[in-house]
Formats: C-alpha cells, structure tokens, sequence
C-alpha cells in the first residue's frame, strides 16, 4: 500500500456511500423486494456519491470528468453491485445472517478485494509521467 491517506479516505467515501446504500436496502427489502436486488440498487444508489468523493476527496483527482472515466467508474460500480447482490444472496439468503450485518460484511470484503484496487488502477489512475525530452542532437 503506497498511500494509507488514500485508502483511509477511499473507505471514509465508501462509507458515506454506503449510507445511501444501507439507506435504500432497508426501504426495499422493508418493502418486500428480493435481498439481492435490493443490495443491487443500493449499491447503484450510492455510486454517485461515492464517485464525488473518491474524485475529489480520496485520490484528489483535479481533471475534468469525462466520458472514458464515469464509463470505468460505471464498470466498476455496476460490478460492485453485482458482487455485493451474489455476496448478499449467499451471506443474507443462504446462510441466513441479518441482512444489515450481512451488509457489512459483504461490503467490507468487496471494498478490500474489487472496489478499492479497480478504483486505484481504472477509475483515478495518475496518469504516466512523461519520458523526458532528450536534447536534439
């Protein structure tokens, strides 16, 4: 881990996120709709949020958005939804923990392995440092 600041912002981003995330699982599955489509459109919920923050909070990216970089961070966020919808059905549905803690667990374990890594290196990748111009001989 090159830098700790990133990664504790990355999750504070996350985390504020998920709230919206949380937010719109309890109202759905309150309301009746099946665990995993609901973890599925809380996750879509809280994509823009968490795409505001990790721009310009987490990985201080100053560019202008553009289409290439919400297109990679839609691929990101569409396979964290669905990541967490498969995690969610297995944890909540088969194996029967409380579908908030499952949440937790879920999105924890997701963040770790797919989310943080393909945030870093697809979404706010730095872009390469320029060779250095040799002098015309």
């Amino acid at each position: 881990m090159n830098n700790p600041r990133e990664l504790v912002a990355a999750g504070a981003g996350g985390a504020v996120g998920s709230l919206l995330d949380i937010g719109v699982l309890v109202l759905l599955v309150e309301r009746h709709t099946p665990v995993a489509l609901a973890a599925f459109c809380g996750a879509a919920a809280g994509a823009v949020t968490n795409f505001a923050l990790n721009k310009y909070f987490a990985f201080r990216d100053r560019s202008a958005i553009n289409g290439r970089q919400l297109a990679r961070f839609g691929l990101v966020a569409v396979a964290t939804a669905a990541l967490l919808a498969i995690a969610m059905q297995l944890v909540a549905v088969e194996l029967g923990v409380p579908y908030l803690l499952a949440k937790l667990l879920c999105a924890a374990a997701v963040f770790a392995v797919w989310t943080y890594p393909a945030q870093r290196r697809l979404v706010f990748r730095r872009a390469a440092t320029a060779p250095a111009l040799l002098p015309a001989a």
